[in-house]
């Protein structure tokens, strides 16, 4: 049995489903690795409706098999910094050239 989440908890989980509503959205068993996981998902955490979302497969994921989500994690980590420093130097100004003063 869950616990309620305290106001702190409701307000981080009310920000996440604005920020990426997927994590909450059922997941389809369109491929056969989709409905593999999902049925092994839904058979460890038994949710009311049998319906298995995104954040449930993390969930389990965490728990099992935390290697492959940090390697996911870190890989998006350093693309976002290198997309910042991209970001960073394209909005620098470009030194005037020495012929115009």
């Amino acid at each position: 049995m869950k616990q309620q989440p305290n106001s702190v908890e409701a307000t981080v989980e009310k920000e996440l489903d604005t920020l990426n509503p997927t994590r909450t959205k059922s997941v389809k068993k369109d491929t056969g690795l989709k409905e593999w996981l999902v049925d092994y998902v839904g058979d460890k955490l038994q949710p009311e409706g049998d319906e298995i979302t995104v954040e449930m497969i993390v969930e389990v994921m965490a728990g099992e098999f935390p290697e492959f989500l940090l390697v996911v994690a870190e890989e998006n980590f350093m693309r976002g910094y290198a997309q910042g420093m991209y970001d960073m130097k394209s909005d620098q100004p470009t030194e005037p050239a020495d012929n115009e003063q």
